[in-house]
């Protein structure tokens, strides 16, 4: 497509951005900056790179580096891996992290779907990175399954000491969503608004406006039309046009929003939208 072609296209459609994808995984190393690149195509004007490891982390900064002003690496230590979490190891390697530049703390959180870490150990490490958010005033990055009352209640007190974050990803119960609303945080919504067993556009209808953001969570989770394929930033349009649909706005409404509030939460610097 020609450069005239593209602008032409991005003209009719909305510009948004990507505030979750797992673009280090190694799903993308054949293709990573044909990606970034179909991800501007599609409209994207940035992405925020999630370090879910030390090691994730640490890939997502050396991306970030290549991509400035359109590419935000996190940093941080999922529950699923928290029975090795080092409360003197980790801590520091994030702080280092963030001194480079990461944008947020996460992805961290409690899952008790999978329990691939004790409960406890889980509540351990997710806390310290609470800790680590209010130490440095970064945002936090939540991962929450099927933990509701205790993510309620850490978030509640998190929320309360002034720590910032959203609950990525979510799909429900609306009081967890509550819980993490009156404390100021946001919620996002993933390609699963699009899955055909979706059936809860109360739960999208009930965020704010101002508390609302889209994500890919690629490679996983790829929206209708692209069920089953493995996910891209580039397909954030289709939940952007399917939250628009629940919330009876139009797309270029809830993108907007959505932009706005991801510049807001992380904090982020992006040329395109400093100048549009």
């Amino acid at each position: 497509m020609s450069t005239a072609a593209k602008a032409a296209v991005r003209i009719s459609m909305p510009t948004f951005i990507d505030s979750h994808a797992h673009l280090c995984d190694p799903a993308f190393d054949e293709d990573r900056d044909a990606a970034v690149q179909r991800l501007r195509d599609a409209g994207g004007i940035g992405v925020v790179c999630i370090g879910e490891s030390i090691a994730a982390a640490e890939r997502a900064a050396h991306l970030s580096a290549s991509y400035p002003g359109f590419v935000f690496a996190t940093a941080g230590v999922h529950p699923h891996d928290a029975a090795d979490f080092d409360l003197d190891r980790d801590p520091a390697a994030i702080r280092e992290l963030i001194a480079r530049g990461a944008v947020a703390i996460g992805e961290c959180g409690l899952d008790y779907h999978y329990d691939h870490s004790p409960r406890p150990m889980q509540r351990r490490a997710f806390a310290a990175q609470l800790e680590l958010a209010k130490e440095t005033n970064r945002p936090v990055v939540v991962h929450t399954r099927q933990a509701d009352d205790d993510t309620a209640a850490m978030v509640a007190e998190a929320g309360a000491a002034g720590v910032r974050g959203v609950l990525h990803c979510f799909t429900g119960p609306r009081r967890v969503a509550e819980a993490a609303l009156r404390v100021g945080w946001y919620v996002s919504f993933s390609g699963i608004v699009t899955f055909k067993k979706w059936d809860d556009d109360d739960l999208i209808r009930a965020v704010p406006d101002d508390r609302l953001l889209v994500e890919s969570d690629s490679p996983y989770l790829a929206p209708v039309p692209n069920r089953g394929r493995r996910n891209e930033p580039a397909w954030v349009s289709f939940t952007v046009a399917r939250v628009a649909a629940a919330r009876g706005a139009e797309p270029d409404t809830i993108a907007a929003a959505t932009r706005r509030n991801t510049i807001r939460l992380f904090g982020l610097s992006i040329p395109s939208e400093s100048e549009s």
